[in-house]
């Protein structure tokens, strides 16, 4: 690799030709497919289940098996992709998502679409990280103002614009779409990354000191501590045997992988990372902008949905607002991030982050698109400006030599901050939700004057059922207060998000500035 890092630093500029920048534009394309897989089922699970006859309890793992195994990829990718060389990693990533989304959209069963989305999560997640790594190796410092915004755009549209592209698909055509879309431009991904991509030769060699010990370590380890943060929140945590075991199997494995990380001759994955403050610092970022990228594309719709009771393409019609804001704003923070300092873009993101979260502290059960219009703007924006300094920060002053294996940390980060995000959010939701119904109960009862008066009059607006009004007007007032405590424990989360967002936007001077901002190739 230290022949590979050599060439790379006189062969920048001329990196730049035609040939080259068309192949990394395929593999965006790759990476947007495979980001936009993990939300575009969301919106339409209901449809799916209803079409493989699946239970309440088994459909979930269609999003689940999917997480956790693209969550074991995107850190195997660094070692894959010196093994295998950017090309055919890259060629056998695309061409197995693209037979697996064949095979999802062919399923007969619940059983058979697990196994299929699992192979399609593991193979399509190593799309993401490799594409991250190329950018900051076969670009010079100067350009990178231009392909970050581009990186960071797909990163962070995709997940955003999944339930939209998902609820109009499923409600135009059916819930197969879902997948067959994938077909055509997967085919074409990995044609044309056959065809252009050279930037790198494979180095078969270290296979020879492969750690397959650390490899298991690393499955056991992250895929419980997704199956943890997926399912915990809906069945309290340790309380269920399933859940309890997984935690228990995961802090093993954790325990087992670091030992293995940091003893092991050529670790599954390099941890020496870390020890780049910058790169830690940008995890951290990355991390929390995690949170707030999965947790808010979350959030909303479930407001929409249980609240106001939206169909998926209202929902999807509704979010489209944070998409349009990011295409507008990714060329501005691009141009931005080549003149002013990084660590201030991103303080200015997270900082938009807090203002959107705390408009919505003040939900109530009215709020519909026009009343989400400020904080979805503001999400969209700030995604953007925090994004593009955060890749910046974390990878534009590695040597090239390290970057394949950085950049499925860095990856890795963000997609956990989203599971761990998911998780909190979910447990703090119901959790303040049942609270707020102990306390609303307390005050709505027979005492209460204005209680009382509500009852009668939703009894009076009943009074043509007959007999049946008593029954109807007590359960439409039981709705109303439950309703009441879930807004009420929104507000509650989205109050937190606030204060999160406000202690990374003012963590940020502790970040060391890189030492050509914005370019963010200081380390050459």
């Amino acid at each position: 690799m230290a022949a590979t890092a050599a060439i790379a630093a006189p062969s920048a500029e001329p990196s730049l030709d035609r040939r080259r920048m068309v192949a990394f534009l395929c593999m965006v394309f790759g990476m947007f497919m495979a980001i936009l897989d993990i939300q575009i089922v969301s919106a339409s699970l209901n449809e799916i289940q209803a079409g493989l006859s699946a239970s309440g309890d088994e459909i979930p793992w269609v999003q689940t098996s999917y997480l956790i195994a693209e969550v074991i990829a995107i850190p195997l990718s660094g070692t894959l992709s010196r093994v295998l060389s950017t090309r055919w990693m890259f060629v056998i990533s695309a061409a197995g998502f693209t037979l697996m989304s064949a095979m999802c959209a062919t399923s007969s069963s619940i059983n058979e679409m697990i196994v299929w989305r699992a192979l399609q999560g593991f193979l399509g997640g190593g799309m993401i990280p490799t594409v991250f790594a190329s950018a900051f190796t076969i670009f010079p410092p100067s350009k990178r103002s231009i392909v970050s915004p581009m990186i960071g755009l797909v990163a962070t549209l995709a997940p955003t614009i999944g339930p939209t592209v998902g609820g109009y698909l499923t409600d135009l055509l059916s819930w197969h779409w879902l997948f067959l879309i994938n077909i055509v431009p997967g085919i074409f991904v990995t044609v044309s990354t056959w065809a252009l991509v050279d930037f790198d030769r494979p180095n078969t060699s270290l296979i020879k000191n492969f750690d397959w010990t650390g490899l298991v370590m690393m499955g056991g380890f992250l895929g419980c501590l997704e199956y943890v943060l997926e399912e915990g929140p809906n069945h309290d945590w340790l309380q269920d045997e399933a859940v309890l075991v997984c935690a228990v199997v995961g802090t093993l494995c954790c325990v087992a992988f670091f030992w293995r990380a940091f003893t092991a001759r050529q670790p599954i994955v390099e941890l020496r990372a870390f020890t780049d403050r910058n790169f830690a610092a940008g995890c951290a970022a990355s991390f929390v902008m995690g949170i707030g990228l999965y947790g808010l594309t979350y959030l909303y719709p479930v407001y929409l949905a249980r609240v106001r009771g939206y169909s998926a393409l209202q929902i999807g019609e509704t979010m489209f607002v944070s998409g349009l804001c990011m295409f507008a704003t990714a060329p501005i923070a691009g141009r931005f991030s080549g003149k002013i300092d990084p660590r201030i873009l991103m303080a200015l993101g997270f900082s938009g982050f807090a203002a959107g979260t705390w408009i919505v502290t003040g939900l109530t059960k009215d709020w519909d698109f026009w009343e989400l219009l400020w904080p979805q703007v503001l999400r969209g924006c700030s995604l953007m400006l925090c994004m593009i300094p955060i890749n910046n920060i974390a990878l534009g002053t590695l040597p090239p030599e390290r970057m394949k294996n950085a950049s499925g940390l860095y990856n890795l980060t963000r997609n956990l901050g989203g599971a761990v995000g998911l998780a909190l959010i979910n447990t703090l939701l119901n959790d303040r939700w049942d609270l707020h119904l102990a306390r609303l109960h307390e005050r709505v009862t027979w005492a209460n004057d204005t209680a009382l008066q509500r009852l009668d009059s939703l009894r009076q607006g009943f009074s043509g059922f007959g007999s049946a009004a008593d029954a109807m007007a007590l359960k439409s007032l039981t709705n109303q207060v439950r309703i009441q405590g879930m807004v009420m424990a929104f507000e509650d989360v989205f109050l937190i998000l606030t204060l999160l967002f406000l202690a990374m936007a003012c963590a940020t001077p502790l970040i060391r500035r890189p030492k050509v901002a914005g370019a963010g190739g200081g380390g050459h």
